[in-house]
């Protein structure tokens, strides 16, 4: 925690927190679960949006040697079963009420599913109906400020969390972190940001990711003030920013993209903002460059197995490569190119699946063994599933995920390189190229295609742009046109559903 107890920690509405009070609510929490019997190796499941009770609970994990399992809240009733009985959980921190209803009512139902849940904190100050198994948290709060703390492990290779990927491409496994994992490479992070004590960081990105969940341990890590946003809104936010006068931005391109549209993101309204984290997906070089006009972000890659970060770009960083790439790895993080076919090691300058070794990369998968064999080569470097390039100076660029690669005709086809040059289109706003069935050529090329408001375009458009800039075989087959591309709630495009989407619809025409 924060050298000066008395520093501002969190923000959140009209509530201000500093170090010290977070501290002791954190302490009075993890008292009060050990009373009911919660120890080391138990599993404490948060299923809460960012609220400074999620950070309580956080470091009363922690202080009971107790893993933290970060859920979304806005899990259907199948995922959040799912992920909650695989993960045992023992504990759940949820919500009294939110936009999807009353979760203490949701999880009565649900109890019964979950044979391993031994008890229920409700946050809220409702008149929920409570038994023998259901708290309300401010009262288990007020029953720890009076016993003793439980003495908090020093072990940073304890396991601190299991997350849950996003499951773009399949069913989602639990990611097992250690403390080491998330809270070392957060802080290496905010180092390279030159984030101080000084710093006053938005947290926009959800908690329940890695990407969110690492926003917070770098604020800790550095000392600096945290502004919640619960729920993100571009204006409401530019607004709250301002407020606040936020200077360290992180975000999905998703969010960046939101922002950039409105008015007031511009220095004269956000003067204090000046550096932040643009990460999650793949990043345009148009979009960074806008978005530096305001705030002077970095490109950073990473998984949620590698705690996030594995490279990042840096200040002074050749202008080329500051845009381009995502940057250098993090400081003992080491990079490997495997071929995709023989799974020998590459050197530079080859294009293979990126592996990694590191502080930064996970144990494994929780209750999956054999997926953890496969995820590392006989080295021990993790398998990203991502194609990259590795440059002799050491920056990395991503070409895409290795099961997002279309083989149409024989040739490889990366979709991210297609997207790129469609991207460019005046009448694009977004797109996402998937790869369809096909009995002759093996799999077809789609584009599917969100036009910028008011824009009239034709498929023919599309294909005839893209031909003037690519080889005829990255040409796509098929233009499919969009509202909106359907996307996780870390702000990815969900690939599968939308080649699902694509697939059903061309067979049935």
């Amino acid at each position: 925690m924060a050298r000066d107890p008395e520093r501002l920690f969190a923000v959140a509405g009209g509530r201000r927190h500093t170090y010290a009070e977070v501290s002791r609510e954190a302490d009075a929490f993890a008292a009060a679960l050990a009373d009911l019997g919660v120890e080391g190796g138990d599993t404490i499941a948060v299923n809460l949006p960012n609220r400074p009770e999620w950070l309580t609970t956080a470091l009363a994990a922690s202080r009971l040697g107790a893993v933290l399992v970060p859920v979304n809240p806005g899990l259907g009733h199948h995922e959040l079963t799912y992920q909650l009985r695989h993960a045992e959980a023992s504990v759940v921190v949820i919500a009294e009420s939110g936009e999807g209803g009353d979760f203490v009512e949701l999880f009565d139902e649900l109890i019964a599913e979950l044979p391993d849940v031994q008890y229920l904190v409700a946050v809220g100050g409702g008149d929920s109906w409570y038994d023998g198994r259901v708290f309300p948290y401010r009262d288990l709060v007020s029953k720890g400020a009076r016993l003793a703390a439980p003495a908090s492990p020093r072990d940073p290779d304890a396991l601190f969390a299991i997350l849950y990927t996003s499951g773009t491409m399949g069913k989602p496994k639990g990611v097992c972190l250690s403390h080491r994992n998330v809270v070392g490479t957060a802080a290496a992070v905010a180092e390279v940001l030159g984030v101080t004590a000084e710093d006053v960081v938005l947290a926009a990105v959800p908690f329940f990711t890695i990407f969110g969940t690492s926003v917070m341990a770098g604020a800790v890590a550095a000392g600096a003030t945290l502004v919640l946003d619960e729920r993100f809104d571009p204006a409401a936010t530019i607004e709250l920013m301002a407020r606040e006068r936020v200077t360290v931005c992180h975000g999905v391109p998703t969010m960046f993209h939101l922002l950039v549209r409105e008015r007031d993101f511009a220095r004269e309204r956000l003067p204090h903002l000046r550096t932040g984290i643009v990460a999650g997906s793949p990043v345009h070089p148009d979009l960074v460059t806008t978005v530096r006009r305001t705030c002077n972000v970095e490109i950073a890659y990473g998984l949620t197995e590698t705690g996030p970060t594995v490279t990042i770009t840096r200040p002074d960083d050749p202008p080329d490569r500051r845009v381009e790439t995502v940057g250098r790895p993090l400081p003992g993080v080491e990079l490997s190119i495997v071929d995709v076919t023989t799974g020998e090691l590459h050197g530079v300058e080859a294009v293979g699946e990126l592996a990694v070794r590191g502080p930064n990369v996970m144990s494994g998968y929780h209750r999956m063994p054999a997926e953890t064999r496969r995820s590392f080569t006989p080295e021990g470097f993790f398998l990203t599933g991502d194609l990259a390039m590795l440059e002799e100076d050491g920056y990395v660029r991503i070409v895409g995920r290795r099961k997002e690669m279309i083989i149409r005709g024989g040739y490889n086809v990366y979709p991210r390189e297609v997207e790129d040059v469609l991207r460019a289109h005046p009448g694009v706003e977004e797109v996402c190229v998937v790869g369809i069935a096909h009995e002759i050529l093996g799999e077809m090329v789609c584009a599917c295609v969100v036009p910028i408001e008011g824009a009239i375009l034709r498929g023919e458009d599309i294909t005839d742009f893209a031909r003037q800039q690519m080889a005829d075989y990255k040409v796509p087959d098929l233009v499919r046109f969009f509202d909106v591309l359907p996307l996780t709630a870390s702000g990815k495009v969900k690939r599968r559903e939308l080649a699902q989407v694509v697939a059903l619809e061309h067979t049935a025409s």
